[in-house]
């Protein structure tokens, strides 16, 4: 390397190292754009800011949500996550309302960032729940309420959701609870002289999908403790759940489903394909040597399905 190259690589270092530090200086300096910005998030740079949503543009938007498309109204409240605006809070606050379901919940996740005008006593939350359990109010609103007391992620939410599972007549609603309890990662609360949870009472709803919510909630809360209850649903008149019961009895590994699990691996006693190619996928998961002549006879059945989740299965026992 020549003399005359080595001082070139120095200035050229030395003006990049310059030009990153005044950059890094701009980032760094006191906020003078944003001085509604909320002190939780003191510590952010400038530059990390959104710029898109102020106070003023949002007002605009929400104020007229029919007028706006829902893209724009999801747009405003993303970008708008740092903008302190308590007047905005009324008009985001009828969004939970709204008939898109993405709407309803950008609307919920932009609320729970708001302590004030939010939580407090007679504010949005404790409105949202006194909807879930109005008999009043229309079952588009209370399942709509529930929906939002899921999105808010407050357990205190889990007691009026946990009431409309058990005791709504709208199925709309009930199915709506119990989706809230899946993301309040709750099987709900008991009642006084109740003995099961309200996500295991709501396994024997008359609802197909209300069935199909409870036997999803049980692989997806961090806890499931009636385990006992989700057997029983092979035999459901809907294939559709017994085919979810199957595949739940698999993921939680119930070694004592093994033998109900077999029994519905044959065309003789299962007409349904797919519960069949769920049951043989089960006993492959819990893996309990006792199933292995019903998944090797399986690997006949007349269903390329059941076949192929057979193969796996066997490979497992």
């Amino acid at each position: 390397m020549t003399h005359k190259f080595r001082r070139f690589l120095t200035a050229s270092i030395a003006l990049s190292v310059a030009v990153l530090g005044s950059v890094s200086s701009a980032a760094d300096a006191p906020d003078t754009t944003h001085t509604g910005r909320a002190t939780v998030y003191g510590n952010l740079k400038n530059a990390s800011l959104e710029a898109v949503s102020t106070r003023a543009s949002m007002l605009s938007l929400i104020k007229a949500p029919d007028s706006a498309a829902p893209t724009a109204i999801w747009t405003m409240l993303e970008h708008g996550e740092r903008v302190e605006c308590l007047d905005c809070v009324p008009y985001v606050s009828r969004l939970l309302y709204n008939s898109n379901p993405k709407t309803r919940e950008i609307s919920a996740w932009w609320l729970r960032r708001r302590i004030f005008g939010v939580f407090g006593k007679g504010e949005v939350y404790e409105q949202t729940v006194n909807t879930v359990n109005d008999p009043k109010a229309s079952e588009l609103s209370r399942a709509y309420a529930a929906n939002a007391l899921g999105e808010f992620l407050e357990q205190t939410g889990i007691e009026p959701v946990s009431r409309a599972l058990l005791s709504d007549s709208s199925s709309m609603v009930r199915l709506a609870a119990a989706n809230a309890l899946i993301r309040l990662n709750s099987q709900g609360t008991k009642g006084d002289s109740a003995e099961e949870f309200p996500l295991a009472t709501a396994l024997s709803d008359k609802d197909e999908e209300v069935r199909l919510a409870a036997l999803n909630a049980a692989t997806h809360i961090n806890v499931f403790s009636d385990v006992d209850r989700v057997a029983p649903l092979i035999s459901d008149p809907s294939p559709l759940v017994r085919r979810r019961a199957a595949q739940t009895l698999g993921t939680l590994k119930t070694r004592d489903a093994v033998v109900a699990l077999i029994a519905i691996t044959t065309p003789a006693n299962e007409p349904d394909a797919g519960v069949r190619a769920a049951a043989v996928w089960a006993l492959g998961q819990i893996a309990d040597s006792q199933a292995l002549d019903a998944v090797m006879a399986a690997e006949n059945d007349s269903d390329s399905s059941v076949r192929d989740a057979a193969k796996i299965a066997s490979l497992r026992l």
